[in-house]
This record gives structure tokens, sequence and C-alpha cells, in this order.
């Protein structure tokens, strides 16, 4: 399929100072395109220019969104990239890590995604949104960061259909690349090496432009051959993948890997009752 043009192309990219969002930037900026991003805190070696915005903040996202639209002139693609992750076990109540989550990844799209619909609307322009493998094959000791790509991307496909005689809406699948994204979860314990298989960045970024540049906007990519097989899979035999994931978690409890880890504590109790 032939690809768009992308020089000139007015781009939003959220995350921009992130590990996903400087590469996606100055990749698109290489090949031409207008690109502003938003980032908590933006960094002097960014490749593009980057307004801070705390995309938590009801108040301040659309006077920023507003600022970089300006300055782009319009507005063509928003990349929906910021993210993070963190331990978040199921079993216990939610907390302020699960809020926070929450609230970056799910609300802080919807706010930045609201205030730019005008501008794409405008343009006939389109939507990328990056969710996770984990949004069709949920990963044990992390549900908050499941359920908020999972949620993303029901709420893609709500604006699927309330925009789509205007703009199109793509959902990216990363599996797992090493970034900081995985700091806090290592640091409580409960790292998940071994219930992944890393992916490249670069793959990641290809996709997203594949998704930003394909002359008919895709719904679902994802980023690995390997990923399309367990996006298919969790789609159509999610029995099989939660008999997959469980048996996995059992290895790696057996192998000692969450030994001591305060929040793994229940899973590893009843795993060892099993014995």
């Amino acid at each position: 399929m032939s690809a768009r043009d992308p020089r000139g192309l007015r781009v939003l990219v959220t995350g921009a100072s992130g590990t996903f969002g400087r590469a996606i930037c100055a990749r698109l900026d290489e090949l031409g395109a207008q690109v502003v991003g938003l980032d908590l805190a933006p960094r002097a070696d960014d490749p593009v220019r980057v307004l801070a915005c705390d995309i938590t903040d009801d108040d301040a996202v659309p006077a920023v969104v507003r600022e970089a639209i300006d300055q782009l002139g319009g507005l063509d693609l928003l990349i929906n990239n910021a993210g993070i992750g963190g331990p978040a076990p199921a079993e216990l109540a939610p907390s302020a890590e699960v809020r926070r989550q929450l609230d970056i990844n799910l609300l802080g799209t919807w706010r930045v995604t609201a205030a730019c619909v005008d501008a794409l609307v405008a343009s006939g322009g389109r939507i990328v949104m990056l969710s996770s493998r984990m949004a069709v094959m949920q990963l044990p000791l992390a549900a908050a960061y499941g359920a908020s790509k999972r949620a993303l991307v029901a709420y893609a496909d709500a604006l699927r259909l309330e925009l789509g005689t205007h703009v199109g809406v793509t959902c990216v699948y990363p599996s797992a690349v090493r970034s900081p994204i995985h700091d806090s979860t290592a640091a409580a314990g409960l790292s998940l090496e071994g219930m992944s298989q890393y992916e490249p960045l670069d793959g990641v970024v290809r996709t997203v432009l594949r998704a930003a540049l394909s002359r008919r906007p895709r719904r679902d990519l994802p980023t690995t051959r390997r990923g399309a097989v367990e996006f298919f899979l969790a789609r159509h035999l999610p029995a099989l993948t939660d008999r997959i994931v469980a048996r996995t978690l059992a290895g790696r409890v057996r192998s000692g890997a969450f030994q001591g880890a305060k929040l793994a504590a229940g899973v590893v109790a009843r795993h060892e009752a099993t014995r």
C-alpha cells in the first residue's frame, strides 16, 4: 500500500521526551513533518520543540494544545504516546499508583484528544494511539496498566465511531520494549522478565509511521509478527492465552522470581499452597 507524503504534515506527539516519543519525533522530523511535542518534563536535547504539559491537568491541557496547534498552523496527526507503568496487583485495593496510571494513560489521552478534535476534523486528520499488547493479553501484577490500555482501546473505538467520517483512528500494540517504564515494577520486585519477549524500539517506530502514513487508516496494528499472533489468539482464543500466561507465571513463582516482593505475597502463597 502506498504511503502519504510526510513532508509538511502537522504533527502533535504526547510523551515526546520519553523513549518512544523521542524516537517517533526524530523520525517524523527527519521525514520532513512539522512536529511539536508535549511532555511533563521536556529535555534540552529533544529532537523537536516540546511544550511542557501535565496531561492530568484539566485546565492546562486545552491551553497548551491550542498553543501547539497555533505553532503548527493546524493539525493533521495526533500521536497519543504518553503513558506510564508500575506495580499494581489486581487483588489489592486501588492505590495512588493505580489512579496515576489510569489518569495518565487513559484520561490524559482523552483530555489531549478532546482538545484536538476540532483541528483534526477540519484537516481530515488522523489519531494514532500507542496501546499495548496488554490491552488484549493481560499480565499479572500489572492490572492498572493493562486496564488503562484496554480502556484506551475502548475509547479509540468510540472515537472511530464518532469521528470516522472525518478522522482516522488507529491503535498500535507494542509488546515489551526495554525502557524506564519498567523501572518501578522491577524496583518493587515484580519484574516480568521471562513473561514477555522484548522487541526493538525501531519496530514500534516503523509501525507508528505505518499507522500515520498509510493511505487508508488501519484499525489495529501489532508491531511484530509474534505480536500479531498473540493479538489474534487473545482476541479469538482467550482461554488459551490465559493458560499460557498462568503457566508462565507459575514457572516464575517456582523460580523464586518474586521472593520477598511484598506486593506479590498473595500470588506466591497461593501457588505454594497448590504444590
